[in-house]
């Protein structure tokens, strides 16, 4: 093998905005699976607990369903909106205070909607990473390959002579920045739309449960019936 044409070769001969291009496309790599595993395992533990919402509603009273959730639900998504909602309630009936003079079905739909927008980012957080990751990453990569092909025809026309093999090395090492930028954002555009996935599956199941919460709440139920 030709010790002048490699990855190492081409390391060695690059200047710095070469460089500073593999470092940053290594920050994107890091980065992005430090979500792409962070919310992987996330996910899991939501998806493992949703069953557990049929559990919530075969317990005899609110206090014993929401213990219930609490034990299962282990990234606590669920959770906050059957407590939440009940102490809302609880409000609502004691008076002496302004959200108690709010319209009950008001309040309860208001605590519900605020738990939801909280379950929400934080879902969707980690994701404009990823999506900026995939989207970049392959241009990032294209940029340093534009910049080793520039210097590659560079060195040939002060050289005087164009030999193919002159021309061909130096231009198939620069294009190993192009292959990095495209080993970064596919894993990253392929995670992104995972996780959308999941969430909208989430989200729903967090509406549908919302609903049935309010309707139990402003239909005469409280806690302890």
């Amino acid at each position: 093998m030709n010790p002048t044409i490699g990855l190492a070769h081409y390391w060695s001969q690059g200047d710095a905005i070469m460089h500073a291009v593999a470092y940053a496309l290594l920050l994107m790599s890091v980065a992005s699976w430090f979500y792409i595993l962070s919310k992987t395992w996330s996910s899991w533990r939501i998806r493992r607990s949703a069953g557990a919402l049929e559990g919530f509603w075969k317990a005899p009273t609110l206090v014993d369903a929401i213990a219930v959730l609490k034990n299962a639900d282990s990234e606590n998504v669920y959770t906050p909106l059957a407590a939440q909602s009940s102490e809302a309630a609880h409000i609502s009936a004691q008076g002496g205070s302004l959200n108690a003079a709010s319209d009950p079905g008001e309040l309860i739909t208001r605590t519900l909607r605020q738990e939801i927008n909280r379950v929400s980012s934080r879902l969707e957080s980690g994701l404009t990473l990823l999506a900026s990751v995939g989207s970049t990453a392959p241009f990032v990569g294209l940029l340093g390959t534009v910049w080793g092909i520039y210097h590659a025809l560079a060195a040939v026309s002060l050289a005087g002579t164009v030999q193919i093999d002159k021309v061909a090395g130096p231009v198939g090492e620069a294009l190993i920045m192009t292959a990095f930028g495209l080993t970064v954002a596919i894993p990253a555009v392929l995670a992104y739309n995972a996780f959308t996935r999941v969430n909208r599956v989430t989200l729903a199941e967090l509406d549908a449960f919302a609903h049935d919460l309010h309707a139990h709440l402003t239909t005469g139920a409280r806690v302890g019936r």
